[in-house]
């Protein structure tokens, strides 16, 4: 799938998690989204409220370990709903999926969507790097059971590594249409990006979104 450099930024979280980001940098950050066309910016919610100029408005929660109490993630994200947040991209409780706690897992996805009910949209931050092939079918899964609108690959944060196009790939092969992916963590260029699309991604979480639309022009 081909895409145009005006569909490419319609897939982009314009995203800064740098955990030294500052309002100021946040209020950059939407202005080059602006710039660039793309759907979202993607923040950590202390940098919440801000002035989006028309773009989408993601945050982070339970962020970057998931290992929060599912009580201190649902507030984390009504807060952030309350704050303008349209989008919650929250991380699983990885502990729970090592320990093969699949109903642990879902339940901690489920809090957070009993926080942030529909319209708002949950992605669930699976951390692939860090799970087996079978972890990642189970945690798409749970997400899927426990009412998340997306599955996601990766914080970032996390030393095993970002996004890769097998993880993309079989996170597709198990939810299918029923769920969206969303791609993120070590997205550096156009090819990474077409990759992940071509995957199964609808959504890409990047940093270098300027570096990767410059090169379709």
């Amino acid at each position: 799938m081909t895409l145009t450099r005006g569909q490419l930024a319609q897939m982009i979280d314009h995203t800064l998690l740098k955990p030294e980001a500052t309002h100021e940098d946040a209020a950059a950050l939407v202005d080059e989204g602006v710039v660039l066309g793309v759907y979202s910016v993607c923040v950590s919610a202390s940098l919440l409220p801000i002035d989006a100029k028309g773009l989408h408005v993601a945050a982070v929660c339970g962020f970057p370990s998931g290992a929060h109490k599912s009580s201190v993630k649902a507030e984390e994200a009504a807060q952030a709903v309350a704050d303008g947040a349209e989008e919650i991209d929250m991380v699983i409780n990885l502990g729970l999926a090592k320990a093969g706690d699949w109903a642990g897992v879902q339940a901690d996805i489920a809090a957070v969507r009993a926080a942030a009910p529909h319209p708002v949209v949950l992605k669930a931050i699976l951390e692939t790097a860090a799970l087996t092939d079978a972890e990642i079918v189970s945690a798409c899964q749970a997400a899927e059971a426990a009412g998340a609108d997306f599955v996601k690959t990766s914080t970032g944060f996390h030393p095993a590594g970002g996004a890769t196009v097998e993880a993309v790939r079989l996170m597709k092969s198990t939810v299918g249409d029923r769920l969206q992916i969303k791609a993120s963590g070590g997205i550096k260029t156009l090819a990474t990006a077409q990759a992940m699309i071509d995957a199964g991604a609808t959504r890409l979480g990047m940093s270098a979104s300027a570096a990767i639309l410059a090169e379709l022009g």
